[in-house]
């Protein structure tokens, strides 16, 4: 038996140099791989597009978690709430960083472990990193840019019917939504239910959109990739917009218009009889469909089955419809552009046309009934009678009272022998007339105050 011992002790010492040996080769497979003189990239996360990666002298954003390589934490971008945000390839970060961002792309996640000479070294960094330590990065990107680059327009859906492109000085109504290049939204007009409003090349926007918003037509969506140097700048606005970020703005142009607009009228539809044409002063009545320069309706008097009317040239409409309606026949359609200097101005309607709209109509002139020369109320279509005021006095009692001068006035018009400017309140109109004649306002006239216009140096005959 002892013979045997020597050789049993010598089987148990095996048995434990093998089991220490497979330990060893165990923790050696699950740390992570560290060669002596280069880094090691573990792609955990790529996105499925990727339109441009990280080069030498990019600018990048990204966050990170640093540890040992048994899993010390010594510091995390996370813990600070803000990205690390430096150049890239030139010497601003340790060696192993400086390669191991090259080539990511935005959103993309890495791990990245390197040796002690693509780190801190034999001293560390004199505190949380001992000296000659490995380091391993979870790094995930955030967005990256150059300081030469320029805004990038992309996914453009330009509508067939563009007649005209927006220049500077032209004003722009459009809507956006803003994101970072990681996506992360930070505004949004649609969620206040208003477009935003300005104008273009004249340095009212940050100039990557100042210049994105040249070019385009009313209807158009595209894409405006800005980079920092051309938005917020290293600064952000310090609450939704971090510093040195990359933006992306999603636009649809509503409409734009220029201040030397002036009102845009094409005939649809012009009758072959055609002698006699609106002008001021004529009383007319036309139907109308109205809308946005998108095409969103906004009124029509068909819903209402009957006409518009006015008299033109006496403010009762926006300047841009009293072009529209100028020179017109009976019959002729038109289609009708007004620029919001002549249509709601900046203001634009409650709830009905919003403000710097440019307004769309498209009108059929239904009737037309001629107005009289301007400054007349009332003219005669006979010759006056010489015994005017005594006709006018039933009671001869030498004084024209306000009713005998209504009376007389509408059996006039009634008997054809005179005519009221048409459009106005008949009433209205005598009340007029009759004031002019009284001339002390003592409210009646005599016959030393009655006069026709025409003894006051017009060509007209008229009270």
């Amino acid at each position: 038996l002892s013979l045997f011992l020597p050789a049993l002790k010598m089987i148990r010492c095996l048995q434990r140099v093998l089991y220490l040996s497979v330990l060893v080769a165990f923790a050696a497979c699950n740390a992570p791989p560290v060669p002596s003189d280069d880094i090691f990239i573990e792609k955990t996360f790529v996105p499925e597009q990727c339109v441009r990666a990280v080069k030498v002298s990019d600018f990048v954003r990204y966050h990170y978690n640093g540890t040992l390589l048994d899993g010390t934490l010594f510091d995390s971008s996370h813990t600070r709430m803000r990205t690390y945000d430096t150049y890239v390839g030139i010497g601003w970060l340790i060696a192993g960083m400086d390669q191991g961002l090259l080539g990511m792309c935005v959103e993309e996640r890495r791990i990245i472990t390197m040796p002690p000479s693509l780190g801190y070294g034999e001293n560390g960094d004199g505190s949380d990193i001992p000296g000659q330590a490995s380091l391993v990065f979870d790094v995930v990107l955030l967005d990256l840019h150059n300081p030469r680059d320029g805004i990038t327009v992309t996914n453009q859906i330009v509508p067939e019917s563009c007649t005209r492109k927006t220049v500077a000085g032209d004003f722009v109504r459009y809507h956006y939504n803003g994101s970072l290049l990681d996506g992360t939204f930070f505004d949004s007009s649609y969620s206040r239910n208003h477009t935003y409003d300005t104008y273009v090349g004249r340095g009212y926007v940050i100039a990557g959109m100042d210049e994105g918003l040249i070019g385009v037509c009313v209807g158009e969506r595209r894409t405006i990739t800005i980079p920092p140097h051309l938005a917020y700048g290293e600064e952000g606005t310090g609450t939704k917009i971090p510093g040195s970020a990359v933006l992306v703005f999603d636009i649809h142009i509503i409409d734009f218009h220029n201040p030397s607009d002036t009102t845009e009228v094409t005939v649809t539809y012009k009758p072959e009889e055609c002698d006699k044409k609106t002008k001021k002063g004529d009383f007319v009545k036309y139907h109308y469909n109205a809308s946005l320069l998108d095409d969103t309706s906004i009124d029509s008097t068909y819903n209402y089955g009957k006409t518009y009317n006015i008299v033109l040239g006496v403010n009762q409409v926006v300047p841009g419809m009293e072009d529209g309606l100028m020179d017109m026949c009976v019959g002729e359609r038109r289609h009708v552009v007004i620029p919001p200097h002549l249509g709601y101005g900046e203001r634009g309607v409650t709830d009905e046309v919003p403000g710097s709209a440019v307004l769309v109509f498209d009108i059929e002139l239904v009737e037309m009934e001629e107005g009289l020369p301007e400054g007349y109320m009332f003219i005669w279509n006979e010759d006056v009678s010489p015994d005017l005021f005594s006709e006018m006095d039933k009671d001869n009692n030498e004084q024209v009272e306000p009713s005998e001068f209504t009376d007389y006035i509408l059996r006039q018009v009634n008997e054809g022998k005179g005519r009221l400017a048409p459009g106005f309140d008949p009433y209205r109109i005598i009340d007029n007339m009759f004031s002019n004649q009284d001339r002390n306002g003592d409210g009646k006239i005599t016959e030393e105050e009655f006069k026709l216009k025409a003894d006051e140096a017009s060509a007209h005959d008229e009270l």
